[in-house]
């Protein structure tokens, strides 16, 4: 049987199954690609967008709430570098109050 197809046959055959062969493959490596690295940080952005919706806002607000409650029953709140930080944020806005005193 494979003497009656000519071989220019054959070869246009093989090739277009290597053809859709490698165009589901490359489907198929863009889809896994776009769920391991673009969706979440599409969910994200769209949560974002969200803020608008009052629902969503008050979920926010609860998380923040509930953040802030087990914060306050840990024995430290803040690493020794955040305190620094917030410290020398303190020290600047003193400053700044202080300028501003004067101007007045």
């Amino acid at each position: 049987m494979t003497q009656d197809i000519p071989k220019k046959n054959r070869n246009l055959k093989t090739f277009f199954i290597k053809l859709i062969s490698i165009v589901i493959a490359i489907i198929i490596t863009i889809n896994i690609l776009y769920n391991l690295l673009l969706s979440e940080r599409l969910e994200k952005i769209d949560k974002i967008l969200l803020l608008n919706n009052d629902q969503f806002r008050e979920t926010i607000k609860d998380k923040i709430r509930k953040e802030l409650y087990d914060g306050l029953e840990k024995e430290n709140m803040l690493s020794i570098e955040d305190k620094k930080l917030l410290y020398k944020i303190y020290l600047k806005l003193q400053e700044e109050f202080k300028t501003l005193e004067k101007l007045k």
